[in-house]
C-alpha cells in the first residue's frame, strides 16, 4: 500500500502511537475560561453592571484567548491530526486484514 507511508513511524519501527491530547485539551479548556473570568471581573470592578460585564467580558475574551493561547491551540491540533491519520491508518489495515490481503 502506498498510503502507509503517510503513517509516522514509531521508534520500534512499527506505527507511531498516537500523541495525547487529554493534557492540551485540559490546559486550552482552562485557559479560556481564566481569561473570560479575568475579563469579566476586571469590567465589573471597572464599573459595569452584571450583565454588560459578563457579556462584554465574554465577547472580549474570545479574541484575547485567540492571540494568548496560541500554542496550546496549535499542539492540541497537530495532536488531533496526528491521531486522525493514526486511526485511519489502522482503520485500513484492520480492514486490509479482514479482506485477507497481504501485508506488505
Amino acid at each position: 500500500m502506498a498510503e502507509n507511508s503517510t503513517v509516522p513511524a514509531g521508534p520500534s519501527g512499527g506505527p507511531a502511537t498516537p500523541p495525547r491530547i487529554l493534557p492540551w485539551l485540559v490546559v486550552y479548556t482552562v485557559g479560556r475560561l481564566a481569561i473570560a473570568a479575568a475579563l469579566v471581573l476586571i469590567l465589573w470592578l471597572a464599573g459595569l453592571d452584571f450583565w454588560s460585564g459578563l457579556l462584554f467580558g465574554l465577547l472580549l475574551s474570545m479574541p484575547v484567548s485567540y492571540l494568548l493561547l496560541r500554542p496550546s491551540r496549535e499542539r492540541l491540533s497537530e495532536g488531533l491530526a496526528a491521531r486522525s491519520l493514526a486511526r485511519r491508518a489502522a482503520k485500513e489495515n484492520f480492514r486490509a486484514r479482514l479482506s485477507g490481503s497481504p501485508e506488505e
